[in-house]
């Protein structure tokens, strides 16, 4: 990890990411820039090319993900940063990344949309495009940071989850917590560990570079030391060649699938805030946790027993995790800012026994305590 003569600094969100994808080891920044992503391509420029790293600016978004997908085959750690449009644009790429299994970390910090939308605004509408924008059947590991420090923890925890299971790792933050500045204690951040990929054992030649072990993750060898192998976006079989052998199609489909599946619990994290004795409790991520935490404890002092959970990693949904949390309350309140994006995961996760109401809002501003307070006071869903 990295050495710093200032433990605790002040830093924004963007800015931690880009000093902990260096800490992580991240070499390769491939990216166009947009806001409010554009301080995290900023930062890498400056400090990529002093660890012996490479920065591009590439024409567009489409061409930012291919690069950094080259990059990762050649065996370098590679992540882009973008926002709602350019993460639609690289959704064909992250469905290659993913057959193909090259890891690689996505940093979408979510504006106001659809189209060109609120440019720096802050919203949280891209949570369902980090799970379904890529067409076909694939896993999804998407995390969402709360905090500029959590920031920092997550994009270090991105880049071992994509090394470990060789697979694209989609990292959200809000506008507000990309641009808002917090105290980071680098010192204690600095003792995170840092996987690499598994490379493969033998002699470099020809590679049967799908053939996977128990775990279902194949060993990856770098393009470029001596190993022949095929990469293409078809279905393909262990050898990496084009195949349409339905046997060996549905094969790769599902051990794509459980090689995700089989880490679920190492992968899913969460947040509970006094959901033991809870009637009512908030589902809510992002920096609408924070004003949710403190709605909780205004809800606490007026004799409304309420909790909150949040959601740090979004897929896979933590529907396990928040189906035991909320077994004593009565009612749900999900906040988030956009529509109801996740409101069909938690009904889907809590039952039809439980009510669900929702807290949304999809103006370009945040969610306050206050709003989400009345939520948990109301019966009726806030719509602000």
């Amino acid at each position: 990890m990295e050495k710093m003569t200032k433990p605790v600094q002040l830093l924004q969100g963007n800015a931690a990411c880009a000093r902990a994808a260096i800490a992580a080891g991240c070499r390769f920044y491939g990216g166009y820039p947009i806001s409010p992503s554009s301080e995290i391509a900023e930062t890498m420029a400056k400090l990529l090319p002093r660890v012996g790293g490479k920065f591009i600016q590439m024409e567009d978004e489409i061409a930012s993900l291919a690069a950094v997908i080259g990059a990762s085959l050649a065996g370098m750690k590679a992540m882009t940063a973008t926002s709602g449009p350019g993460f639609s644009l690289m959704q064909e790429h992250i469905g290659f990344a993913c057959y193909t299994e090259v890891p690689c970390v996505v940093v979408d910090v979510m504006r106001g949309g659809p189209s060109t939308g609120l440019p720096t605004s802050p919203s949280q509408a891209d949570v369902m495009q980090a799970r379904w924008g890529t067409h076909g059947d694939h896993p999804a590991i998407a995390l969402c940071a709360s905090s500029p420090g959590e920031v920092y923890e997550l994009t270090v925890r991105a880049f071992n989850l994509a090394e470990r299971l060789r697979t694209p790792v989609i990292l959200l933050l809000d506008e507000v917590v990309a641009h808002m500045y917090e105290k980071v204690d680098l010192g204690r951040l600095a003792g995170l560990p840092v996987e690499d990929r598994r490379k493969p054992k033998g002699a470099p030649g020809k590679l049967e570079a799908y053939a996977a072990g128990e775990d279902g993750v194949p060993a990856m060898a770098p393009f470029g030391e001596g190993y022949r192998y095929h990469v293409t976006g078809l279905a393909h079989d262990s050898r990496g060649y084009p195949t349409q052998d339905p046997a060996v199609v549905e094969t790769t489909q599902r051990r794509l699938q459980r090689k995700v599946d089989r880490c679920r619990k190492e992968i899913v994290s969460y947040e509970l805030l006094q959901c033991e004795d809870a009637e009512v409790i908030v589902f809510a991520y992002g920096i609408v946790a924070a004003a949710a935490r403190q709605a909780v404890r205004q809800a606490r002092q007026r004799g409304i027993r309420a909790g909150l959970f949040r959601a740090i990693t979004l897929w896979p949904f933590p529907g396990e995790e928040l189906a035991a949390a909320v077994k004593q309350a009565k009612r749900i309140v999900v906040a988030e800012m956009n529509l109801g994006q996740m409101t069909g995961e938690v009904e889907r996760a809590v039952g039809k026994k439980k009510t669900v109401k929702t807290c949304l809002k999809a103006n370009g501003e945040a969610i306050t305590p206050d709003e989400i307070f009345s939520a948990l006071q109301a019966e009726d869903a806030c719509h602000a």
